[in-house]
């Protein structure tokens, strides 16, 4: 029997909204093993095997974004990724993957600022605050100061917003401030899924309020 011509849309239109379902679920599972993947590797490997760890999730995420270039969430990730596998690496080769990590980041700015809870700011005023200067860089201490601010107005009671912001303030000797905003960071909210990240980031934090009490 020949199907009408309504019910032939009706298939076509479910056909589609299952093709959409399996789209977004393949990005949440994508989306889920950077963030996990990411926490694993920053806490829990070390030397070679976080390096490779680090490697094959900026893989992952590079191969989404070359199908889907404006997705704001997957160019926030790889570009924590990238600068995350930077710091580990260290020295001047780990240049380039700054750079490509602050194209991402900006990029992911450009399509949504407030995407994951500014966290795009929030990582580009890091890497502006570790990278070289010029002529070595493209470290700046003024725009650090603003990405990591504007990460506040967005997030004001976030974990990483005030950690990385208080770290920034111990790089400029500003120990009285820093402490406000480590203290603040421990007072976050847990973040649903982030158990292993969250963990590590007090971690940091508690060690750091250690460091800086000697200096008050």
């Amino acid at each position: 029997m020949k199907l009408s011509l309504l019910k032939l849309m009706s298939v076509a239109t479910l056909l589609l909204a299952s093709a959409h379902i399996a789209i977004a679920q393949d990005r949440g599972s994508l989306l889920r093993e950077l963030q996990s993947g990411w926490a694993v590797a920053n806490y829990q490997l070390q030397d070679k095997a976080q390096i490779k760890a680090f490697e094959a999730l900026i893989a992952k995420g590079e191969a989404n974004l070359s199908s889907h270039p404006k997705d704001a969430e997957i160019h926030v990730w790889t570009g924590i990724l990238q600068s995350t596998l930077a710091g580990a690496k260290g020295g001047l080769g780990a240049l380039s993957l700054a750079k490509s990590a602050k194209t991402h980041l900006e990029s992911a700015i450009e399509l949504d600022g407030s995407v994951l809870s500014g966290s795009a700011y929030t990582s580009l005023g890091v890497l502006y605050n570790s990278v070289p200067g010029w002529p070595l860089g493209f470290g700046d201490k003024k725009k650090s100061l603003k990405n990591l601010k504007r990460a506040l107005e967005i997030n004001p009671a976030g974990i990483d917003s005030n950690y990385f912001y208080a770290d920034y303030l111990v790089t400029r000797k500003q120990y009285t401030d820093a402490k406000i905003y480590f203290e603040k960071a421990l007072k976050a909210a847990p973040r649903a899924g982030r158990d292993l990240a969250d963990a590590g980031r007090r971690e940091e934090i508690e060690l750091a309020l250690a460091t800086i009490q000697k200096r008050l």
